[in-house]
């Protein structure tokens, strides 16, 4: 139960302290020593000074409130509470954590002592733990045991709370209050007993989740423990991970935090990059409603909301996001409307009927490709046609691709709808002379967003495959072969049917 594991600091504060941090490191050699503080995960310098005579100094000015750490090479990081006091801490080698003595600093004087409790109980803990594990619950002892860990909890959880009471003002006591977990009212029942609301100890809990985090304090952002807070509460233990269901709390819980502080930008931060890099499909949804609210959209002030980032650095990003946001799950993309390998007839997937559309691009010279779209044939021969799931392959067909383009549909008898931006077709659109008359001829027949579907639908590898639910809204993507028949199978009830094609996880990665 160690306060600090690790701490996620992706931004820096700019209010500063000019207090000294002052250490006694007895029985050590002169050294370097450092002042880490934690990014995410890692560890990260914050400082560098010299230890001399056991003595090492830090300026306090270049830091801000949070939870800093004292390292010295090939030792464990040393926690302490910086809230802009003078520290003065004394400890000896090698134990230096048992032996560490705070002489001037009211927050780490509550702060050391909080966490050698916390060590010990800890251990105990775990050693009773361990014993019990060695036994069955009918065994004699295993019910003493139980009794003494839930007894210890308690103690702790009754030690946490008195300190908070005690100290409400000071940083340690905030930081210790966010570690604790809200208490939740046993569910109401009816006048027999029965629960009134099964789900209600959930949902208040999740309602009541941040009541003791003060989202106001900046300094809570340098803490490990408002990490792990914000991760688990936006992770499966709290709510379903479905885009809309996240996009439901991500965006109002951002929006009611003060978007000029610290712990605005750190959640936007987190959330936006959590969700852009999410393997879980669909995710990509929240990652691109968040980006555009936060780093492309202007404020009240006529600003971006995200003042941390520099518009340049993003302002590719921005310039896609009207593209991303009609290829997110839920949305209708654009409709296609081309010409098959005939070079005269259009068609376009909007006039399909189909329960479920596969929209699929491809390239004849891809090797992906070559093995991928032979195998989509296959499932649309042998399971989709006749279960009304129709096909609507978009080829690089443009130059040299358009005779490669008609043969490979040829040499593997490809009988799924097939068009592509034509030789022709390309030339007709790009020819500039008589003011490109035949340009607006085409566009009788279909659309500038057909003619440009690389950029349409953000198409730069390829294989790459949508699936479109009746309505032709977007249900999922960027799945292998093996991915879309087990999807299809269990969207029409036919889990139970033989795979054609077993997960193959070259493929697979392939597609993502």
């Amino acid at each position: 139960m160690r306060l600090i594991i690790t701490l996620a600091l992706l931004i820096t504060a700019t209010s500063s302290f000019s207090q000294k941090i002052k250490f006694r490191i007895n029985n050590y050699k002169d050294t370097t020593v450092f002042l880490v503080k934690y990014v995410g995960k890692n560890l990260y310098y914050a400082d560098t000074a010299q230890l001399k005579g056991g003595v090492v100094e830090f300026d306090g000015a270049k830091q801000t409130g949070g939870i800093l750490a004292l390292y010295l090479n090939g030792q464990k990081p040393l926690d302490f509470v910086y809230n802009a006091e003078e520290i003065q801490i004394d400890m000896t080698f090698p134990d230096m954590f048992g032996t560490m003595k705070v002489r001037k600093s009211e927050e780490n004087k509550v702060f050391v002592d909080y966490v050698k409790f916390i060590t010990d109980k800890r251990n105990i803990v775990t050693q009773w733990s361990d014993e019990r594990a060695k036994l069955k619950p009918e065994d004699a002892g295993y019910s003493a045991l139980s009794t003494k860990i839930d007894s210890t909890n308690k103690a702790v959880i009754a030690y946490q709370k008195n300190l908070v009471s005690t100290h409400p003002t000071k940083l340690i006591g905030k930081i210790v209050k966010m570690s604790l977990d809200v208490d939740v009212p046993e569910a109401p029942k009816d006048a027999q007993g029965k629960l009134i609301d099964s789900n209600f100890r959930f949902n208040y809990y999740r309602k009541h989740f941040w009541d003791n985090i003060d989202l106001t304090d900046d300094r809570l952002v340098n803490t490990p423990i408002f990490h792990q807070k914000l991760e688990y509460f936006f992770g499966k233990n709290m709510m379903i991970q479905h885009w809309d269901t996240v996009l439901n709390y991500t965006m109002p819980f951002c929006d009611a935090l003060n978007p000029k502080s610290k712990v605005f930008e750190y959640c936007v931060t987190y959330l936006t990059s959590a969700y852009q890099k999410s393997n879980i499909m669909g995710m990509d949804k929240v990652f691109v409603y968040m980006f555009d609210k936060y780093y492309c959209s202007n404020g009240p002030d006529g600003k971006p909301l995200a003042t941390w980032v520099k518009p340049e650095k993003i302002a590719e990003t921005c310039e896609k996001m009207p593209i991303q946001k009609k290829l997110v799950m839920g949305v209708k993309p654009p409709n296609l409307i081309l010409r098959d390998s005939t070079d005269v007839n259009w068609k376009d997937f909007y006039s399909l009927k189909s329960e479920y559309t596969i929209l699929y691009f491809w390239d004849p010279e891809c090797g992906h490709c070559k093995k991928i779209t032979p195998k989509l044939e296959t499932l649309y021969k042998e399971k989709f046609r006749d279960r009304n799931i129709e096909i609507f392959a978009v080829g690089k067909a443009v130059g040299e691709d358009f005779p490669k383009w008609k043969k490979f549909i040829k040499d593997n008898n490809l009988t799924f709808i097939n068009v592509g931006v034509t030789d022709k077709l390309f030339n007709d659109a790009s020819d500039k002379s008589n003011n490109q008359a035949k340009l607006h001829e085409l566009l009788r027949h279909t659309t500038i967003e057909s003619l440009n579907y690389q950029t349409t639908y953000d198409i730069f590898s390829t294989p790459r495959a949508f699936v479109l639910d009746k309505d032709k809204k977007i249900i999922g993507k960027n799945l292998s072969i093996s991915q879309l028949e087990d999807m299809m199978d269990l969207l029409q009830g036919k889990k139970g049917l033989p795979k054609l094609f077993p997960p193959d996880p070259e493929e697979d990665e392939q597609m993502h």
